[in-house]
């Protein structure tokens, strides 16, 4: 069955880039060190993002996220989403209006006008098809931004919730959570590593 998970990285204190992101910033002043985890020698850390990427039928991203990947400072072949991990999986983002051109045209990409819940279903489609092509059960992946994430939650379209928890204190940025609606949690696993704790719960 094709789940939907949401997927990021957080700081201690809760922000999921540092201040002043945007498409020429990135993840804002000293966000690239949620990312560390991503970029690790680790075992444990190679063994969760492998496991991630190959386990994602479709990815649904905001368009402020989607301007950062694919601005110039964005993704390339040797970074983006599973970079040497797996085949890429089909790109969803939830936008008011297309974008005029797409740098990154070896991906496919959906752009969904009409809102998150459209997005989702979408993206599950997509996730569908996939997993029928190859035989194994693929999922939605919200991979953000914090904003993306948080409605999502909002609207009881996520089943579970993995964070990649940063030892680090940013001070201000984009928050994860503000003023959500209530949900409750079951953690499923912690797997603790020299560069982030990844934790992963279940959402009732």
């Amino acid at each position: 069955m094709t789940r939907i998970i949401a997927d990021i990285s957080v700081s201690l204190d809760g922000f999921v880039t540092g201040p002043d992101p945007g498409p020429d910033t990135g993840l804002g002043t000293g966000g690239e060190a949620l990312h560390t985890w991503a970029f690790s020698d680790d075992p444990e850390d190679r063994r969760v993002l492998r496991e991630a990427t190959a386990r994602s039928g479709a990815v649904v991203l905001g368009r402020r996220l989607f301007d950062v990947v694919d601005g110039p400072n964005g993704w390339d072949d040797e970074t983006g989403y599973g970079a040497g991990e797996v085949g890429k999986p089909a790109f969803v983002v939830v936008t008011s209006s297309p974008p005029e051109s797409v740098r990154l045209t070896g991906l496919d990409w959906t752009f969904v006008t009409t809102g998150l819940p459209d997005a989702v279903t979408a993206a599950r489609e997509c996730a569908e098809a996939a997993s029928s092509d190859n035989g194994n059960d693929l999922d939605v992946v919200l991979m953000g931004g914090g904003a993306t994430i948080g409605s999502a939650l909002d609207a009881g379209l996520v089943d579970v919730l993995t964070l990649h928890l940063a030892p680090v204190v940013l001070g201000a940025g984009t928050p994860l959570f503000t003023g959500r609606a209530p949900r409750t949690l079951v953690q499923r696993s912690v797997i603790s590593t020299s560069t982030a704790t990844h934790l992963t719960y279940d959402v009732l």
